[in-house]
């Protein structure tokens, strides 16, 4: 009976060196995160991509933090990404094309790192993508998105002119706009909508930030007669959201198609009454989680550009829209379902803008 028990507590000891070796090495692997333009709780792109490391560390029991560049220049983003370094974040994740040169220098700089970099390829500033076996660059298809949202507006308005007020004029705003025009032409051509959007009506502020720019241009839309604004825009878009909601409390019908994440919840305005159609989402958090669950799989696509499209089910508009109908959810489901197919094909380029 000794022997039998001696040998139960050598086991249990060995059981628990195995395991206190986990936990450290869990312990080791350290995500690191640096902020795009705007703050961490943008309700956008900072935020979404920060939702998904968030939850990658409650699974996986991991050290996290991210860091807020002072700037927004190469030498902003390079400081920041050798912070985290030196601090023992090796695993980084940086959202937004402007990290693409620094990335570029820190996946040289850095070999024993690993880098996600969402919507952009490193370059030398060339252009001419060179992504390293340490790094993984994503994409999204912004159009699929912008188009299910641009769809879901039309049928449930049914009638009625749409704006569109994007941040900086790039690949991943321009692509939502685009998508999202399509979406309006196609429900008007085989769903029986009748859906306008004028040229004055599609505007690019310049930049993600500028929340008083974003309520003064929804102000002018709502003014001229625009009854729904797509915002793609970040912190821009909050102040198109901000304006909606003020002119919801005055008893005006307006609205707002979020971007990026549900916006359903920075819309209420009232109860739980918010300006917010439906979102054009990006599923950032997802993409986020699963390049983590990757490197801890040991699995991580090093080398690779990963595109998230509807086949992937990596776009799409939340699962949940209070304000579209039950028939019309029911209907863009199956749009999205013709997405999946390829029985509907959504171009990423600008085509003729629906009067």
């Amino acid at each position: 009976m000794m022997r039998k028990g001696i040998g139960i507590i050598v086991v249990l000891l060995a059981l628990t060196l195995v395991f206190a070796g986990c936990s450290k090495e869990a312990a080791s692997f350290k995500v690191g995160m640096v902020t795009d333009a705007g703050t961490i709780d943008d309700k956008s792109f900072n935020q979404g991509t920060w939702e998904g490391v968030q939850l990658a560390a409650q699974d996986f029991n991991l050290e996290t933090k991210y860091l807020k560049p002072g700037g927004t220049t190469e030498a902003d983003y390079v400081k920041e990404i050798s912070n985290l370094y030196d601090a023992g974040f090796k695993f980084i994740v940086c959202p937004g094309f402007k990290f693409e040169t620094a990335i570029f220098q820190a996946q040289d700089k850095y070999p024993d790192a690993k880098f996600v970099l969402i919507d952009g390829n490193p370059h030398a500033g060339d252009f001419v993508p060179v992504v390293k076996e340490n790094t993984v660059s994503i994409f999204f298809a912004e159009h699929e998105s912008g188009f299910l949202a641009g769809v879901a507006t039309a049928l449930q308005l049914q009638e009625g002119e749409a704006g569109f007020i994007g941040g900086m004029e790039i690949p991943a705003v321009q692509k939502f706009n685009w998508g999202f025009q399509q979406g309006l032409k196609y429900a008007n051509e085989n769903l029986g909508t009748n859906m306008s959007i004028k040229a004055e009506n599609v505007i690019y502020q310049g930049s993600f930030d500028n929340v008083a720019a974003g309520q003064q241009l929804a102000a002018q839309m709502y003014d001229k007669g625009v009854d729904v604004i797509f915002c793609a825009a970040g912190g821009v878009g909050i102040g198109g959201i901000n304006e909606a909601k003020s002119r919801a409390k005055a008893g005006e019908e307006v609205w707002i198609v979020g971007v990026d994440v549900d916006q359903y919840a920075e819309g209420i305005y009232e109860g739980e009454k918010s300006i917010i159609l439906t979102s054009a989402m990006k599923y950032i958090d997802q993409a986020a989680y699963d390049m983590i669950k990757a490197e801890i799989e040991g699995q991580f696509p090093g080398g690779q550009t990963l595109v998230f499209d509807a086949k992937n089910n990596g776009v799409g508009i939340p699962q949940e829209n209070p304000n579209l109908s039950e028939e019309v959810q029911n209907q863009v489901a199956e749009i999205f379902k013709k997405l999946q197919a390829g029985e509907i094909t959504v171009s990423d380029q600008q085509g003729d803008l629906i009067k």
